[in-house]
């Protein structure tokens, strides 16, 4: 019978970490690559499409304290995982903290649920950079063939010379005197994930340059939007005190409004801080995580709140948060400015912004399945490195290819729904793990210290228990059911050819 409760030996951890040579990853990272790799992930979806959603249905204007309940969750976990990454600095996050302290039963439903939580993230963030991609073409009067720029069964309606869902067309207007085409299959989204996953298995360097660039651009325009939308509200401020009146609407039911609102949009947007988890995946490829790590993962999380925070108050100020529920809430916002251009160059914004997170995303989960191979829990080809480009480039195309179907038939807001939960679930794990470890190992070498043990773990606990219980049902039901096909993968596999439970069978003997 397999040990379900064995862990990874610390030793075995550390050896792993400081392994050099061309079947291992290349480090390459220095701290503005971590931090950059982490905002390329936090900063897109959350600030071009999601802060719209949470204000419209959940929280209102008081939109921005769902951010500050989010970013405190994150902080709690956020120093949890930096002394973790700096301690273990090793390809696989939450993954492997659990299987160096919970055991290697937790450590594969954890490391399985954020193999769920990066693909669907990616695709989620694929189908959005689809739509803002096709939009900005068509404000330059290019037409892609629209049956193939949606998701499957999804109907687009022709009017005034643009393809647009019949969410998009003004209300009153006759659908049925439209020309109107149904959505075969989703290649725009396809495509651009096969793209990312191209550029990911080339290097680790490259993709990080790459994803340093865009990251720039998109800062500049998420820069660009507060300063124009700023200067729009001091000079309207009767507008700014209609919006954002009453700050935080009443209550209209479960999860709409109120205070109940706040706390269901913060778990609505947890899908936005994804990225500095994803950070923790490059450990291994960081140049000194000692000492990088803590302050990719730290310096990450402030700037990404600083930004959600401002962008969701200048934007509900702007604009009814009622009128917010739509895929490109940032270009609604600046369109009330009357700047023709603004609204193109959110666009433009969007496309490069959701670029990065996608490589992120992908990233991340390539590594995980790498670890997780390197283990003997799955399948060894997701293990090898390219002797060249120094990847997991077979994993890396391999889950880039069955992720890039997802988008190309499954519509965003099913896909969106599904992620939040992994990201939660991993924050517990990981602030869990650090506590334990404390018991476990009181003297062991700590690059970087988690304060407050055990207050912080425990609040990180609490709050991502807290954060997974305002979740839809749905959320909960499908990460269920993926766990159960992880359950028959690991014990039909990853058992027999643990080298953890090898080595348990070897020193029984």
């Amino acid at each position: 019978m397999p040990k379900l409760s064995a862990i990874k030996p610390m030793p075995v951890l550390l050896s792993e970490a400081h392994a050099e040579g061309e079947h291992e990853l290349k480090r390459a990272l220095g701290p503005m690559n971590l931090i950059t790799l982490g905002i390329g992930a936090v900063i897109g979806a959350g600030i071009f499409v999601l802060t719209g959603q949470a204000a419209a249905i959940h929280a209102g204007p008081a939109v921005s304290l769902s951010f500050v309940l989010a970013g405190i969750t994150c902080t709690f976990a956020g120093l949890c995982y930096a002394e973790f990454a700096a301690l273990i600095p090793i390809a696989g996050s939450a993954y492997t903290y659990g299987y160096a302290t919970l055991g290697e039963f937790v450590a594969w439903m954890i490391g399985w649920d954020l193999v769920l939580e990066y693909g669907f993230g990616a695709a989620t963030v694929a189908s959005g950079w689809s739509g803002y991609l096709v939009s900005l073409l068509q404000d330059f009067h290019i037409h892609l063939p629209p049956q193939f720029t949606t998701t499957t069964g999804d109907l687009l309606y022709q009017y005034q010379g643009r393809w647009m869902p019949a969410v998009a067309v003004p209300a009153g207007t006759n659908l049925a005197g439209l020309p109107h085409v149904t959505g075969i299959f989703n290649l725009v989204a396809f495509v651009a994930i096969l793209l990312v996953s191209v550029v990911l298995a080339i290097g680790i360097e490259e993709s990080a340059n790459f994803n340093s660039a865009m990251v720039m651009v998109k800062l500049s325009v998420v820069g660009i939007f507060l300063v124009i939308g700023t200067a729009y509200l001091i000079h309207h401020p009767h507008i700014a005190k209609m919006n954002w009146h009453p700050f935080i609407p009443p209550a209209e039911g479960p999860g709409k409004y109120g205070w109940g609102g706040i706390t269901a949009g913060a778990a609505s947007i947890f899908f936005a801080y994804i990225g500095f988890d994803a950070v923790s995946t490059a450990a291994q490829e960081a140049k000194n995580p000692q000492r990088d790590m803590p302050i990719g993962i730290l310096g990450t999380l402030v700037i990404c709140t600083l930004l959600y925070i401002a962008v969701s108050t200048v934007l509900t100020g702007m604009v009814s948060y009622r009128e917010l529920n739509v895929a490109d809430p940032i270009a609604v916002g600046i369109d009330v400015t009357g700047i023709a251009w603004g609204s193109i160059l959110v666009k433009i914004g969007a496309v490069f912004g959701l670029a990065t997170v996608m490589l992120v995303m992908l990233l991340a989960q390539s590594r995980i399945f790498y670890s997780m191979s390197r283990d003997g829990l799955l399948w060894k080809w997701a293990g090898k490195i390219h002797p060249r480009f120094r990847t997991p480039y077979i994993s890396t195309l391999v889950v880039g290819f069955i992720v890039a179907f997802l988008p190309a038939v499954l519509p965003i807001d099913r896909l969106a729904e599904l992620v939040n939960m992994g990201t939660l679930l991993a924050f517990a794990i990981v602030s869990a793990g650090v506590w334990i470890l404390r018991r476990r190992m009181p003297d062991l070498h700590r690059p970087f210290k988690t304060p407050w043990v055990p207050l912080v773990p425990f609040l990180g606990i609490v709050t991502a228990l807290y954060l997974i219980w305002a979740l839809p049902m749905l959320t909960k039901e499908v990460v269920v059911i993926w766990l159960v096909v992880g359950l028959a993968i690991y014990f039909t596999y990853g058992v027999r050819h643990s080298k953890v439970q090898r080595a348990l069978g070897t020193n029984r003997k």
